[in-house]
């Protein structure tokens, strides 16, 4: 089996590794719990087939005990990270892998390189760490559902992101509101190392383990800044750039995080800790997708910010490894980059090749326009990639028609000044903008499939939110606009 996972070497863990002599402060060896009679509810061949492993992979029961936490080979070395971070803009001490455990990594050729990148793969849900404070370190079905979905969902939009091989269930009962089923989710990603993993050691005034923290992650990810003297300071710019660039793309295609403590942000940019979320139905600046977020922190609006928040954060944390000019400097970039991302990606859903200053006027109208009328996020977008052939499609999602009539004015007068034809930029439009999102609704509906042993739902989503973009007249019920009930679904972060 190690063979199989491992296919060039049986690696353990290059995190491990190097920080095995310091002390066990980084991590905790630890191990699965097992869970009773495990079951796949879904896999992903195509993550698999790009993570180069054998395409009877995910058949075996082999891998099904592997990937439940049911049977981990002794040549592996599971981990939990240790970690902090600020939860809701108040510090909240010590926090850590609580119900993930890190089973190793995977050399994962690149598409774009001639060369292998190390990917973590872990298990979420797989029991208690000594991280779990108190709680049972599983995840429910419901959960893993939604991560499971989520992550590939936004990874089909060209958003970074952890990705999901497999879900898998069980009969061991988890006690929440209700007794639930335990579930696993394997998850992997490029790092799972966090804004909250340098605050840790920074709080716990240990300046030399932020210091071997940074050679770490520029040793795995950027070998090319190894021994240079603003090597760290080369890191902390692409954290900003990467992070403003995922939040325009949040905010691009309607996406709401929910939860953005600073112990979910990721060291790479890349979304991740999909807990309570949520996609935009109408329009809502002010959505608020997490039901325990009684203060709106995390609201749709407030994300951009927020990732400034976390990246001043962060630099704090770096104070004593980076001069604070320099941090100050590179902070000052984030705004920039995400407007510059932001209106480029906006643009492309418009139809525009590029972005002029012009557009930010048209953009706003539009944005304000929508929010007034109510007017459904993706559905509109989707729909005004046919609007030169059917524009009442798109003006009947107004109800304040003589108002979208003025907008639409403007838009044609600046569609005017494109040189493309109509044909490619219809074309361009559809490869912007999804024809499918995970709506809440979509998710509920699989969920409580899957609660009742069908599990045909996840895996008919799964299909569909992987090709976003294309149409499936089989599905064509999930790119209209959601039912009246979908509007009493709530999430929190025990979902």
């Amino acid at each position: 089996m190690t063979d199989t996972l491992f296919p060039d070497e049986k690696l353990g863990h290059s995190y491990a590794k190097a920080f095995a002599s310091d002390s066990n402060d980084y991590f905790t060896a630890v191990s699965p719990t097992a869970i009773n009679e495990p079951q796949w509810v879904s896999v992903n061949p195509l993550l698999a087939a790009e993570m180069g492993l054998n395409t009877d992979f995910l058949q075996s029961n082999e891998s099904l005990q592997l990937l439940s936490g049911n049977h981990i080979d002794p040549s592996f070395h599971p981990i939990a990270l240790a970690y902090s971070g600020h939860q809701f803009g108040v510090w909240a001490g010590q926090l850590g892998d609580g119900r993930a455990i890190t089973l190793g990594e995977l050399p994962v050729k690149q598409a774009d390189a001639n060369q292998s990148e190390l990917w973590d793969v872990q298990l979420k849900g797989a029991g208690i760490t000594p991280y779990s404070r108190f709680a049972d370190g599983r995840a429910v079905l419901r959960s893993s559902i939604r991560e499971y979905l989520c992550s590939e969902a936004m990874h089909a939009l060209g958003v970074a992101t952890t990705r999901a091989l497999s879900l898998t269930t069980s009969t061991t009962p988890v006690y929440r509101e209700d007794v639930e089923t335990a579930s696993v989710v394997c998850r992997v990603a490029r790092s799972h190392i966090r804004f909250g993993s340098f605050e840790h050691f920074h709080y716990g005034k240990a300046p030399e383990s932020v210091a071997a923290l940074l050679d770490y992650v520029i040793q795995r990810h950027f070998p090319q800044w190894v021994d240079i003297d603003d090597g760290y300071l080369r890191l902390f710019d692409y954290t900003v750039t990467q992070t403003a660039k995922m939040i325009a793309q949040w905010q691009a295609i309607g996406f709401a995080h929910g939860v953005m403590n600073t112990d979910n942000m990721s060291i790479l940019g890349e979304t991740m800790d999909y807990g309570p979320f949520g996609f935009l139905d109408a329009y809502d600046p002010e959505h608020i997708c997490n039901h325990s977020d009684t203060n709106g922190r995390y609201s749709f609006k407030n994300q951009p910010s927020i990732g400034l928040w976390n990246l001043n954060a962060l630099a704090t944390a770096l104070m004593t490894q980076i001069p604070s000019e320099d941090l100050v400097a590179s902070l000052k970039t984030y705004e920039p980059t995400f407007l510059r991302c932001y209106r480029q990606i906006m643009a492309e859903k418009l139809g525009f090749t590029g972005y002029v200053d012009s557009d930010e006027n048209l953009i706003n109208q539009l944005l304000s326009l929508m929010e007034v009328n109510g007017v459904d996020y993706s559905l509109f977008f989707r729909k005004l990639c046919t609007f030169d052939q059917d524009p009442n499609a798109v003006r009947d999602l107004f109800l304040d028609r003589a108002a979208f009539d003025t907008w639409a004015e403007d838009y044609r007068q600046r569609l005017s000044h494109e040189t493309i034809s109509e044909q490619q930029r219809t074309q361009a439009m559809l490869a912007r903008n999804p024809k499918y999102i995970l709506r809440n609704y979509m998710a509920q509906i699989a969920i409580e499939k899957a609660e009742n042993g069908d599990f045909s739902e996840v895996n008919r989503l799964l299909h569909i939110l992987q090709n976003p973009f294309d149409e499936h007249p089989e599905a064509e019920e999930y790119a209209s606009l959601p039912p009246d009930w979908s509007e009493s679904l709530s999430v929190s972060c025990s979902s």
